[in-house]
């Protein structure tokens, strides 16, 4: 507790002549009398209760005056409160749906688990606008920024390899990442692209798109994701689904360009445990950048000592018609 103006405290020091004097009229016996024939009236059980409770009207009436002082200096209470700005944070998910994806190097495959984990990453970030885009041999939204984790978990679980032209356009992915970002007002706005080949399609080179995301300052993570030299891979034949041990080609060279030019980082995540992980320090990396405001939270005790105050007044008067009448002076 503390006091907003300190300085009236100093009142409290009238208090002490006013006690002093009070002390000096009871010793130098000041108060009013009167002279009777006998005082036997007055020595019932209760005259030295009544005679002790004389003098509590005049301390009430102090204690009164002390909490009205106390009052007026204002006393306060503080605490710290701590607001998290959760606020301001853009993500958009770039997720490569092209047949390679289909390998079996993760569980149950690439695109399967890259799913997974995205819906675990967009469910532990409640307070943030997520996006979609999904790229091929082209690109396309498949959400737009939204905080409707629903519609967005299923318009992602809704994604399948082969529903647009085969191919591998990186930089159509990235570009049509930045073109929902460009425009966003957020403190942080970020790509996360996950892919697992070559670029070998597209108008717009990667190059070209990590610069266009730099502009506007945009932060892209990427993700290559495939098992060390070769993986399963379904291959259909005539007598059925085959499946075949298939060379595996990322450009990582450049995802890590990408991720430098646009001040990110590049990840290779080789099963289902390492993407999640992959994920959980993309998590903490942008939690870590989200603001903290810290403010004292104040409330006023004067409330209190006025009703303290108050009660004593109250008292005060009652004992004195009530309890230690007097005579006038």
């Amino acid at each position: 507790m503390f006091f907003e103006y300190p300085n009236l405290l100093w009142l409290l020091v009238l208090l002490v002549p006013v006690v002093a004097i009070y002390i000096y009229r009871e010793v130098k016996g000041l108060r009013p009398y009167l002279l009777v024939s006998s005082a036997s009236p007055w020595k019932s059980n209760g005259g030295v209760v009544k005679k002790a409770a004389r003098h509590l009207p005049f301390i009430l009436r102090t204690v009164a005056l002390a909490a009205i002082i106390f009052a007026i200096a204002r006393p306060r209470s503080s605490s710290t409160f701590e607001r998290v700005d959760t606020e301001g944070i853009d993500i958009v998910l770039a997720l490569d749906v092209s047949t390679s994806m289909l390998a079996r190097d993760f569980v149950p495959d690439r695109i399967g688990a890259a799913k997974d984990i995205a819906i675990q990453f967009i469910a532990e970030r409640p307070s943030d606008r997520i996006g979609v885009v999904v790229f091929a041999g082209e690109s396309y939204t498949q959400s737009p920024l939204t905080t409707d984790r629903v519609t967005l978990i299923n318009l992602l679980k809704e994604i399948e390899c082969g529903i647009i032209e085969d191919g591998t356009a990186i930089g159509n992915g990235l570009a049509t990442a930045v073109a929902r970002l460009k425009d966003s007002q957020a403190k942080s706005r970020v790509v996360i692209l996950l892919t697992d080949g070559v670029n070998n399609s597209g108008e717009i080179s990667p190059q070209m798109a990590a610069e266009i995301a730099k502009t506007y300052g945009i932060r892209v993570y990427t993700i290559g994701v495939g098992a060390e030299g070769t993986a399963p891979y379904p291959v259909m034949t005539p007598f059925g689904v085959d499946i075949q041990q298939v060379e595996v080609q990322i450009d990582e060279a450049l995802l890590q360009q990408i991720a430098q030019e646009t001040e990110g980082k590049y990840f290779r995540a080789t099963d289902n445990s390492k993407l999640l992980e992959i994920y959980g320090e993309i998590n903490k990396m942008e939690k870590n950048r989200t603001l903290v405001d810290s403010f004292p939270i104040y409330k006023e005790l004067f409330m209190s000592f006025a009703l303290a105050a108050l009660a004593a007044l109250v008292i005060e008067v009652l004992l004195r018609f009530f309890v230690t009448r007097q005579l006038p002076d």
